[in-house]
């Protein structure tokens, strides 16, 4: 099971569906006390981020 949970850890890292939950941490341990964005307003600023400056993506 635990080899299991390793590989599923892998490729959330590989999609980047852990992004938010780094998001997260970072603004706790940086900006405590200060407004965080919803998981839905993260996504569509990281979307709208990359539409503006694409750089590491196929399409």
């Amino acid at each position: 099971m635990t080899r299991l949970r390793a590989v599923w850890q892998f490729l959330r890292e590989l999609a980047g569906e852990r992004d938010y939950e780094r998001y997260l941490q970072h603004r706790a341990a940086h900006h405590p006390g200060e407004p965080v964005l919803s998981e839905r307003e993260f996504w569509r600023e990281r979307t709208d981020r990359q539409d503006r400056q694409p750089s590491a993506r196929c399409c």
